[in-house]
């Protein structure tokens, strides 16, 4: 190996180191989310705070994306189907998925909302049955039953004494739409035919306009103090643009399965963030519970991306 090929080599791997601290600080932001939106829920209404997150969010994205003209040239050629389908993706997985999120932990903790949320991977594999065709195998089978006998420990003993019924309900809400969306994210990437980050930004738009309207209708208009507005344009900022198109840019560089890694790491974030900031302390129990939850679920993640990965490198062979 000569000279210039160590360069390319090395330049190759820094690439790939910086894109993979780039998506774990994502990651960081992310999971930071939970705690930002339970200070701010001390003075904003949920729905407006999740409104007033995703507009502000949106549109500092579709600036970066209709900013590039080969972008705007490349929006006009999209079919009526590719537009409803987004349509729908942003309406399912930001005014509900989202909107829901900022409602539950209105009553939740946030280690009690995470660990549904993070149920989502082992509900889009049942979902992916009937709707797209693709069956788990046994042992994806057996993850998805070890991922409920986590939730039953946490949740141990099952009488929800302490816990807001109306929190869980929104909670499950919540978790059938992020599902959802997850089954309509997957049917419009599959084509790759448009980067992650313009995706996102149509579907955020749509879906943040459709929730500041019904928050308007639902939630009494008021005044925020300064650390409110600080609140809501960081979520907006950080959390949402800058996560968003970083994470897309790691997208490029990173495999699918390098992703879905780095991404199994929020549990254990949003536990740790949770315990230093907002004084949730889980039991041994509960630390029983969403260990095995989170071990099954990066698990089922890791099997499906190998398998993806895989078919795609059949498909490119053939």
């Amino acid at each position: 190996m000569d000279t210039l090929d160590l360069a390319v080599l090395h330049d190759s791997k820094r690439t790939q180191i910086i894109a993979a601290i780039q998506a774990l600080f994502v990651t960081v932001l992310w999971s930071s989310s939970f705690v930002i939106i339970k200070f701010g829920l001390a003075e904003i209404p949920p729905l407006t705070f999740a409104a007033l997150r995703y507009c502000l969010g949106s549109v500092i994205l579709l600036v970066i994306i209709f900013s590039q003209k080969n972008v705007r040239s490349e929006l006009r050629n999209r079919s009526m189907h590719w537009w409803i389908s987004l349509f729908f993706y942003g309406c399912v997985y930001i005014a509900v998925a989202q909107g829901g999120q900022f409602l539950a932990l209105l009553y939740l903790p946030a280690i009690t909302y995470s660990l549904i949320l993070n149920m989502t991977p082992l509900l889009v594999l049942i979902f992916a049955i009937p709707w797209i065709g693709e069956k788990p195998s046994q042992k994806e089978s057996a993850l998805v039953l070890l991922g409920v006998v986590g939730v039953l420990l946490y949740f141990f003993p099952l009488d929800f004494v302490g816990v807001s019924t109306i929190g869980l309900v929104i909670a499950v809400i919540s978790l059938l739409a992020n599902a959802v969306s997850s089954i309509l994210g997957r049917s419009v990437n599959r084509r790759r035919d448009a980067p992650p980050i313009i995706i996102t930004g149509i579907m955020m738009s749509v879906g943040s306009v459709f929730l500041l309207l019904f928050s308007i209708m639902v939630e009494p208009l008021q005044q925020f103090s300064p650390i409110s507005w600080i609140y809501v344009l960081w979520l907006a900022i950080m959390n949402t643009a800058l996560a968003f198109t970083l994470w897309s840019r790691s997208q490029r560089v990173l495999r699918a399965i390098d992703m879905t890694l780095i991404n199994s790491t929020m549990l254990p974030q949003i536990v740790i963030l949770s315990i230093i900031f907002l004084g949730e302390y889980p039991d041994l129990l509960d630390w029983v519970g969403l260990a095995i939850l989170a071990f099954s679920v990066t698990a089922v993640q890791y099997i499906q991306t190998k398998r993806s990965e895989k078919l795609k490198s059949d498909n490119q062979k053939g």
